[in-house]
């Protein structure tokens, strides 16, 4: 992890730059699979699955029986950890329902918007060294609440073939439609595109490795995905009031995502790098994915600034997809933050917690991109429709502003429109 001690802010990009690796060989593999899928449908699925996860499929829709084994495999301590995770991004998630709210904006003229359900949508839960079935739960929940028909599903298999059991069983739980054993480039090729057994969608969510990202970006050209997204990273600001301990965990956290994921810490205080690297060279030791993390540390850095008002204008350039405040008036200081996915307030606000179980959705914007998007929500599984009616009182009063617009703009067409309603109701 590479120190900085008061750049100067004309480094500040330098020293922010994420990891960039050259993606140009991977677009056009991903281009090569998606135009494979598009033309073969199914029959690419398979090949590629055999190819690139080493597994023959034959049945891509996992089976009832499949559902069933799935949650008897699950023991009742991670079921009970899934349920309370479930209610709460439940109650999160419901809470952002808008009323629909009728204005009347001139008298006879009422306009209103109206948020409807996008019908049919695809989620891709990663599988890779871990089975994330905690993105069922962020992504599931609030396509079920907003009122989707259609929610598929699409994991890569494992050796044998199947689906984690844990995804499979969060899959059931949170009412996704299908469940379907495929995944990489060729999954999201899948949804945007349809086979005969994976039915199209209209928006795709999910995370997931440089090809599936490489793959969502292509596609988005002609059909919606949730969000730009790279690898995870965190930024902690941290003061004197800070647990070194606590800081060094948030930080491998995130480190342990990927050798591509990116840690930041920052602080106005000497110490606090030096405690928290200590308690990261402790604590590293003991992590399964030890090697992963040192990887992504060679991506990080630590920043020391003069005061609070250098170290949120540096935060602001960074954009972080998390960021802990790890301050003794953490409050205060978030008031202040314009540019990230996710805010964690004060020493017990884990970034962990955002992760899985508090409420909020974890699914957010990497790489800067939190200067420009939000991360998943309700509104994310919706599109708004406005209506409005004109009374012929209403198109009274309002008319005269259409016509002299329309007029203006040389759109004659417009203006009749308005102006044959005028004449029914003047009489004329």
């Amino acid at each position: 992890m590479k120190v900085f001690r008061y750049p100067d802010k004309t480094s500040w990009n330098q020293i922010l730059a994420r990891p960039v690796f050259d993606t140009t060989g991977e677009l056009e593999t991903v281009k090569s699979i998606l135009a494979d899928v598009k033309k073969d449908g199914d029959a690419a699925l398979r090949r590629y699955t055999e190819l690139l996860d080493r597994v023959a499929v034959n049945e891509l829709r996992v089976g009832e029986a499949e559902f069933g084994q799935a949650e008897q495999n699950i023991s009742n301590g991670l079921k009970t950890a899934i349920l309370a995770a479930k209610a709460n991004i439940e109650k999160f998630h419901l809470s952002q329902r808008e009323e629909v709210k009728k204005v009347e904006t001139t008298p006879g003229v009422c306009c209103w918007r109206k948020s409807v359900a996008i019908e049919k949508v695809g989620l891709y839960v990663p599988a890779g060294s871990a089975p994330l079935f905690s993105t069922v739960l962020m992504l599931a929940i609030p396509a079920k609440l907003a009122g989707c028909r259609e929610i598929i599903l699409c994991s890569p298999p494992d050796k044998e073939g199947s689906v984690a059991d844990e995804v499979v069983y969060t899959a059931k739980l949170c009412g996704v439609t299908d469940v379907f054993r495929v995944g990489g480039a060729q999954a999201i090729g899948a949804m945007a595109y349809g086979t005969k057994t994976i039915p199209r969608v209209y928006k795709i969510f999910g995370p997931g490795n440089r090809f599936v990202t490489a793959a969502k970006q292509i596609i988005s050209i002609e059909l919606a995905i949730d969000m730009p997204a790279g690898p995870s990273e965190v930024a902690v600001f941290a003061d004197e009031t800070s647990d070194p301990g606590f800081v060094a965990a948030d930080l491998l956290s995130q480190a342990e995502h990927g050798p591509d994921s990116q840690v930041l810490l920052v602080t106005t205080v000497e110490k606090v790098i030096e405690q928290t690297l200590e308690e990261m060279e402790s604590q590293i030791k003991e992590l399964p994915r030890r090697e992963i993390a040192e990887k992504a540390l060679e991506n990080s850095v630590a920043v020391l600034l003069r005061d609070e008002n250098e170290a949120v204008d540096l935060l602001k350039e960074y954009a972080p997809e998390h960021l802990v405040l790890a301050v003794a008036n953490a409050e205060r200081v978030g008031e202040r933050i314009v540019n990230a996915g996710s805010v964690f307030l004060g020493h017990y606000s884990c970034e962990s917690a955002g992760d899985y179980a508090s409420g909020t959705n974890y699914t957010r914007p990497t790489a800067g991109f939190a200067r420009s998007f939000s991360g998943v929500s309700l509104d994310s599984f919706v599109k708004k429709i406005t209506f409005q009616q004109l009374s012929a009182e209403g198109l009274a009063n309002l008319g005269p502003t259409i016509e002299a617009m329309a007029e203006a703009e040389g759109l004659d067409a417009h203006k009749n429109a308005v102006s044959i309603r005028l004449r029914k109701i003047n009489g004329i």
